[in-house]
Formats: structure tokens, sequence, C-alpha cells
């Protein structure tokens, strides 16, 4: 991920195998690790049970605040693809307790549709 693409908030894939090494420990025995993507410095995490939002806060990004939600819990979402002009795909995710959306961009690279289909497939069983 570029540093341009960092500064305008969008989200690259990161690889599975960092992923475990860095969070083995907040995983539940029966819990893995599906997808995970980076946005600047946070990342949210799909893992076979849950939607993980890691916000890294401070300046060495030590210090983070987990924030773990059900997938029962996500009522609905939506994406909105990248265009010719607007390079960023969106995803919008209402949770069953606020009436406002966690609102995700991501670069043109990223197939917003499998994401959509992970999420898909956890939400809808």
């Amino acid at each position: 991920m570029g540093l341009f693409d960092g500064l305008m908030g969008n989200a690259s894939e990161l690889n599975l195998a960092d992923v475990n090494k860095e969070f083995a420990h907040v995983l539940a025995g029966s819990e893995t690790i599906e997808k995970a993507y980076k946005l600047i410095r946070d990342l949210f995490i799909f893992t076979n049970k849950r939607l993980i939002l890691v916000d890294k806060q401070g300046l060495s990004g030590k210090k983070m605040e987990l924030h773990s939600i059900p997938y029962k819990s996500i009522t609905h979402f939506s994406i909105e693809t990248a265009g010719t002009f607007d390079l960023d795909a969106e995803m919008k995710i209402w949770i069953s307790s606020t009436h406002t959306p966690i609102e995700k961009k991501f670069n043109k690279s990223l197939n917003i549709y499998e994401l959509q289909s992970v999420l898909a497939e956890y939400v809808l069983k």
C-alpha cells in the first residue's frame, strides 16, 4: 500500500500468517482468521466467528483497542464498487444496536465482491 493510498483511507489485504502470529492470543479455541485488511494503521479481521476491528493508537501503534462484533449482530451491509473516476470501493456494516454504519474504504485493487462474499457467508448462517 502506498503512502497516498494510506492517507486517503484505502485498505489492502494482509498476509494471514502475519496476522495469525500477531493476533493468535485473541482468538477463541475453534476460531480461525479468514481474511484481514489494513486501513492505514488499523485492521479489520474476519474470522469464522466474528469481525474484529483493531484500532491502533499512539505514535508507536503498540496501544490497541479491539472491538469484537459477532456476525449475528450485523443486521445488514452494503458495498459500493469503484468507478472510473471514483477509485474507491466502500463497505458499510450496520450493527443491531446502532443507527450509524461502520464505513470502510478500499482501493481499487481490492476485490470488494470477494470481501462481501466472506462477510455474507458468516452473516447469513
